[in-house]
């Protein structure tokens, strides 16, 4: 095997890693695939002889990199209309069979998501490298370019903000399709009562339009605002489309198909009494390329 043909396939074997470590950063999957290919040329032109561990030497680079997108995508952010949501995509297809999928699922739930955009980029990148990749201090300090003392005191302020009971629930599966047909039922006929039952009193949804389709400008906060939202509007606007389940960011969720293509993604959040406390909705159609059809390297969502 020639050289580049061995670097090519470590990089490869090292891309659905990558791809998750970047995704978890940036909360954009367009913009991870970016960073990854970015990665991919800086790994082609790097000495491979002097490097010991390359799985390491990648997530570093690839960390950085993100980092860098990261600044200046949260700068793009404050112009941005309405809740921004991470870009919805369909889970099972990030790690690589040796890592521990069950543990890192809950690392790219929306709600996750959102509490890691508290964090600085250079936390973020600390926390998820070490506590969800499992790198050790000392190669993540060189990466991030600080002292050993300081990138553990990112890690533990990062873990301090992002390990609080309400940011991370699991909740049984038949709860959330208990949950998810409670919703498809209220946009098809309009009844909420299943619903009612499903949702917390302080319930919140969050509709991400990205100033380019019709979306709620503000988070409607409460269950009988958010009720009255599903029953009122998405009954009426959503009469007509196709709503399948389907498992996004590691949860079951609907996505509203019109003529074919994906209109809408909804998921949810949940609190300790398992009922929902979010309701997100990502109708940007920037955000929604990668949800009709099947996701390389994984299982994918059904092509409309």
């Amino acid at each position: 095997m020639t050289p580049d043909r061995e670097a090519v396939e470590t990089f490869e074997q090292a891309r659905p890693v990558l791809t998750g470590l970047a995704y978890r950063i940036l909360g954009s999957y367009a913009e991870a695939e970016d960073v990854v290919q970015d990665s991919f040329l800086s790994w082609m032109d790097a000495d491979h002889a002097a490097i010991a561990r390359p799985r390491s030497w990648l997530m570093t680079v690839c960390s950085r990199k993100a980092i860098d997108v990261l600044r200046s995508a949260r700068r793009a952010r404050t112009d941005y209309v309405g809740p921004w949501l991470p870009e919805p995509v369909r889970t099972d297809y990030f790690e690589a069979p040796q890592e521990a999928a069950a543990a890192l699922s809950d690392t790219v739930t929306t709600s996750f998501l959102l509490v890691l955009e508290r964090l600085s980029p250079k936390e973020r990148a600390a926390f998820l490298l070490h506590d969800v990749f499992a790198m050790d201090y000392a190669d993540i300090a060189a990466g991030l370019d600080v002292s050993e003392p300081a990138c553990r005191k990112l890690v533990s302020r990062a873990r301090a903000n992002v390990r609080q009971p309400e940011n991370a629930r699991t909740v049984p599966r038949e709860r959330q399709e208990t949950l998810v047909a409670a919703f498809e039922q209220a946009i098809r006929t309009g009844e909420t009562g299943p619903l009612a039952a499903m949702l917390s009193a302080d319930a919140t949804l969050r509709a991400d339009g990205g100033g380019k389709v019709a979306a709620a400008r503000k988070p409607l906060e409460g269950a009988p605002a958010v009720l009255a939202f599903v029953r009122k509007v998405l009954a009426r606007a959503w009469r007509d489309f196709e709503i399948r389940v389907v498992e996004i960011n590691a949860g079951l969720a609907l996505i509203a198909y019109e003529d074919g293509l994906p209109s809408a993604a909804v998921t949810f959040g949940f609190g300790g009494d398992q009922k929902a406390t979010d309701v997100y909705i990502v109708r940007n159609p920037d955000k929604l390329g990668h949800i009709g059809g099947v996701m390389p390297g994984g299982e994918g969502a059904p092509s409309p």
